[in-house]
């Protein structure tokens, strides 16, 4: 994923202003190593298709940014396992994806939403949830969590891919009814949702139709259709290229 320099230079030709002799251009940031790695190994995932190699790149991005502050370079962070989680499911080693992910972020609460997210469609879709229950738990549980835009779907999630299908009733109520993440009619067709897995329950049914016919489809290779790879590189582009400072133009 080279860029055009035309394409580079695109943006300063938007601003659609002359600047006078007197006012400097600032300098955009040059991309960091560990940002140039994660474009090199996005390259080697779609392009190349080699996952392997895929996968050592964004281990090598991530020694070189363990020793940055915790909060530097978080969507490089987030993007590398993106393109990790994807690698090792392609390899069919999808079992190692949460303890990959954890070596860098040590504990669940710390992962990043769309990460959590990723590992929960993945092992629910490979028919076993429950490697994420104590995770997701830890994550939701966190006050820092709470108040991020993406807690409520992620709760949502946590109800449909995990709770349910484990027959976890009691729980699933009490994070519906606990939690102020949901609007009230949220909280009524979650109410419902776990009543209708009480009813089949108590008939001896152990998940939904749906959630066995998802289930009968898994497949690691179906992360693609879960987290489109359109989404990979946007991501990327976001990492990867550092907004521009804005210009002061002559009007």
């Amino acid at each position: 994923m080279k860029s055009d320099p035309a394409t580079s230079a695109a943006p300063l030709r938007a601003l659609g202003g002359a600047l006078r002799s007197s006012e400097p251009v600032r300098a955009v940031p040059a991309p960091s190593a560990a940002a140039l790695l994660l474009e090199e190994a996005a390259d080697l995932l779609v392009v190349n298709l080699d996952f392997g190699a895929a996968l050592r790149t964004c281990e090598r991005a991530w020694q070189g940014l363990l020793e940055e502050p915790a909060g530097a370079s978080l969507e490089v962070k987030c993007s590398l396992c993106v393109v990790g989680i994807q690698a090792l499911a392609e390899m069919d080693r999808w079992r190692e994806v949460l303890s990959w992910v954890l070596q860098y972020y040590q504990a669940p609460e710390k992962l990043p939403p769309k990460v959590l997210e990723l590992c929960v469609l993945l092992y629910s879709k490979m028919q076993e949830p429950g490697a994420v229950l104590d995770g997701v738990r830890a994550w939701l549980q966190d006050p820092d969590n709470q108040g991020l835009p993406e807690y409520r779907s992620l709760a949502e999630l946590h109800l449909q891919r995990v709770l349910l299908p484990l027959g976890l009733l009691s729980e699933a109520e009490e994070l519906v009814v606990g939690s102020a993440a949901f609007s009230e009619k949220q909280r009524l067709d979650a109410l419902q949702a776990v009543s209708a897995a009480r009813q089949q329950q108590t008939h001896g049914h152990s998940g939904s139709e749906e959630t066995r016919t998802l289930n009968q489809e898994a497949s690691p290779r179906s992360l693609p259709f879960l987290y489109k790879l359109a989404q990979i590189f946007q991501r990327i582009r976001e990492a990867v290229s550092p907004p521009l400072c804005q210009l002061p133009i002559q009007h």
